[in-house]
């Protein structure tokens, strides 16, 4: 490429992330202040309202995505954009469609935003045990697309708008730019996508724009526990990050699989509802009476509320981990339609905070290392874990001790994962073995 033809490109990339991650950032904020009203509207309710109203929302996303959705080789004549799915496709799976048109977002289904973000609303609004952050990524890299679908010059622009969008929605939600800025790359490293300067600017751009957005409005969404005291030695700082590490990576990345399996369970949208709504009425009644009501609400802020404020036995709190884990689980597979991200960072800050009073650390520093293993451990973003914990901030040696600790959780994750496998392995083979 000529140094002429260089410039337009980047031009063109400035251009697009600008555009992209303005009318992303403001969507996502929007979608995410109803979210925000409805969680704490549900965490000052009582223990009957916690388990009715997100089985009732679940039921109006299944509703909403399986009774007003249509699939596309069920009639052809009831084929509509706005509403019709492709036959095979996950309708409750949004992250999916971020990561598979990671470098093709033309691709990108964004006349199926609506009706999803309606979804979205019932899932987590209600209270549901799923997470914000991948209704940011996807209503922003749809808004983008949606800039950039508008005619064939228009269309130069789709690409940096569509992840600029994604990164300022995340950006936004989380209030640190370069975390939606990571985020968003590292998911396109999942399909081998590189990062050239073009998608480095775009997603650099629109992390900043995000974060401006909430900056200028004052708004925080997602509250990031930061470590006040460091470890009293490097010793206790080694065996903080192995511990921590080593259990929040593996219960996230355990919770992981379980998510991912239930994603691609092979049932109908009522048998789904059903045997999930089970499941989270089940967790919702024991989270009530273990711990707190809240802490059975949403993502999991309530949880680490409960935690941070509760002076729990390490067995309870690693029976609240266990549960919420479970719960979001069983929100995936009743059909609910949001993220696992920050769900798993919950689940990471209660693990770690398991281990604070036998390692004599402070709660607030295992509370940040497992949530940042969670991540790393769970979703597979270790970058985006990195450049979180450094976003926080800290004392050095707390900040080097999150670090490390991110590096242990996503290697025991993958520990975990072969672990499963080897024992599906065997067990499949003993089960195939003949009878003599």
């Amino acid at each position: 490429m000529t140094g002429r033809g260089r410039l337009s490109s980047l031009a063109i990339t400035v251009l697009g992330a600008a555009l992209g991650g303005v009318v992303g950032g403001f969507l996502v904020v929007g979608v995410t202040l109803v979210l925000k009203a409805g969680m704490d509207l549900a965490s000052r309710e009582n223990t009957l309202y916690v388990v009715v109203v997100p089985l009732v929302g679940l039921a109006l996303a299944t509703f909403v995505l399986y009774g007003f959705g249509r699939s596309g080789g069920a009639d052809a004549r009831r084929t509509h954009p706005w509403r019709t799915f492709p036959p095979e496709a996950i309708r409750a799976d949004i992250s999916g469609d971020v990561i598979e048109c990671e470098g093709e977002e033309e691709r990108f289904p964004w006349r199926l935003a609506p009706i999803r973000a309606l979804a979205i609303i019932a899932t987590v609004g209600s209270g549901g045990a799923m997470g914000t952050e991948a209704p940011a990524a996807y209503l922003g890299v749809a808004a983008g697309v949606c800039l950039g679908d508008r005619g064939r010059w228009w269309r130069r622009l789709l690409r940096p708008a569509a992840l600029a969008g994604g990164a300022a929605g995340v950006s936004a939600l989380m209030a640190a730019p370069l975390v939606g800025t990571v985020f968003m790359l590292e998911l396109g490293l999942r399909r081998r996508v590189p990062v050239n300067a073009e998608r480095g600017l775009a997603a650099l751009l629109g992390g900043f724009i995000g974060w401006a957005i909430t900056a200028y409005l004052h708004l925080q969404f997602i509250r990031l526990v930061v470590p006040k005291e460091p470890p009293h030695s490097f010793t206790q700082a080694v065996v903080t990050a192995l511990l921590i590490g080593g259990l929040a990576g593996g219960i996230s990345s355990l919770a992981g699989l379980a998510v991912y399996r239930a994603k691609k369970w092979k049932a109908s949208p009522v048998a789904r509802l059903a045997i999930g709504g089970a499941a989270i009425v089940a967790t919702a009644i024991i989270l009530a009476r273990i711990a707190t009501p809240t802490a059975a609400v949403g993502p999991g802020g309530g949880a680490i509320l409960w935690a941070e404020n509760t002076a729990a036995l390490p067995w309870t709190l690693l029976c609240v981990c266990a549960l919420r884990a479970t719960a979001t689980t069983a929100a995936v597979a009743a059909g609910g339609c949001g993220g696992v991200f920050v769900p798993f960072l919950a689940v990471g800050d209660i693990a770690g905070r398991v281990f604070a009073p036998g390692l004599e650390v402070s709660s607030d520093l295992a509370g940040a290392a497992g949530a940042a293993g969670g991540i790393a451990g769970g979703y597979r973003l270790p970058f985006t874990a990195l450049v979180m914990v450094m976003s926080v901030g800290g004392p050095r040696l707390a900040t080097l001790t999150c670090l490390a600790t991110v590096a242990v959780a996503f290697y025991a994750g993958l520990g975990a994962e072969a672990a499963v496998t080897r024992l599906k392995s065997l067990f499949s083979a003993r089960r195939q073995a003949p009878v003599h």
